[in-house]
């Protein structure tokens, strides 16, 4: 059974690709993962966005592909939900890769989560 992961592929207001990615990324949905990076990329070394914000799991399988699509590319520009940024740092992607965490959601006492 594949994991639910929703994948939309559009350009920033800058006219970079960009890919929006929500749920889970692991084995079971990777092909669907690494299609949505290759149609944005064009087959082309050009700069993208992947907006990962909304994504609270990445297995190896999706590390490697963003290790991949980094070494193809000029820039690969990553917006990460902040549980991701300790993987992407110890594994090294943050050394080829921008990795920026994404904005913390509110908490319900309308707090931000991120210290102040």
């Amino acid at each position: 059974m594949m994991t639910p992961l929703s994948l939309n592929t559009d350009r920033g207001v800058d006219g970079t690709p960009r890919v929006i990615a929500a749920g889970e990324i692991d084995i079971s949905n990777i092909h669907a993962f690494t299609e949505a990076l290759t149609t944005a990329s064009d087959g082309h070394r050009r700069p993208i966005t992947v907006d990962m914000s909304a994504v609270k799991y990445l297995d190896s399988a999706g590390i490697n592909v963003l290790f991949k699509h980094a070494d193809a590319m000029d820039r690969l520009h990553l917006i990460v939900h902040p549980f991701l940024m300790r993987i992407l740092k110890i594994t090294g992607l943050s050394d080829i890769a921008t990795v920026q965490p994404a904005d913390a959601p509110p908490r319900e006492d309308g707090n931000s989560l991120q210290p102040s």
